[in-house]
């Protein structure tokens, strides 16, 4: 059986990170000069830059749409983990974790240090990726391939479940008959 509030989890997760960034960037507001908000948004920063930077650019730089935002995708992503509908959460917990990585890579290459990887296709053609592996965006990274884990056995076993179920009831059908 699934538990809701682990499906929920990595979502909130991601939510938490952008509302942390939010509240950072208004308590910097408030407190220009103190070095230790500066460090929290400067920590906060990377996860959700790229997104906040094109919500302000279509939406206007309200931080009471931004709040709007975060609960209603934070709803959201509860009824999708409560609901009998399992693909729900399913694709609630996998666009939280694309949404992360797609974060932490636009980050990497605006404004963090990076580590290049370069790698070879069976080709012959060289590349290189710029990912910033430190040890939070790692951590959130693993965290959301244990949550997608998680979903896919969930998953799994309630489609298992159902096809046990359907075929109990074709072997009842089939002894009326």
């Amino acid at each position: 059986m699934r538990k809701p509030i682990l499906l929920f989890a990595f979502p909130a997760l991601v939510l938490l990170l952008l509302a942390a960034e939010r509240a950072a960037a208004m308590l910097l507001g408030f407190y220009p000069a103190s070095p230790a908000v500066w460090h929290a948004w400067l920590e906060l920063r990377p996860f959700s830059t790229m997104f906040w930077q094109q919500i302000n650019l279509y939406l206007g730089g309200s931080m009471a749409l931004d709040a709007a935002i975060i609960v209603f995708a934070t709803g959201g992503c509860w009824m999708a983990s409560r609901s009998k509908w399992s693909a729900g959460f399913f694709l609630a917990n996998h666009a939280a974790m694309l949404f992360a990585g797609l974060m932490i890579a636009l980050s990497s290459h605006a404004e963090t240090a990076s580590r290049i990887a370069a790698f070879t296709t069976p080709r012959g053609w060289r590349y290189s990726l710029m990912v910033d592996l430190s040890l939070q965006n790692c951590l959130v990274l693993c965290l959301g391939l244990a949550a997608c884990a998680y979903c896919h056995a969930a998953f799994l076993s309630e489609k298992r479940l159902r096809s046990e179920t359907r075929s109990v009831r074709m072997l009842t059908l089939q002894r009326d008959l």
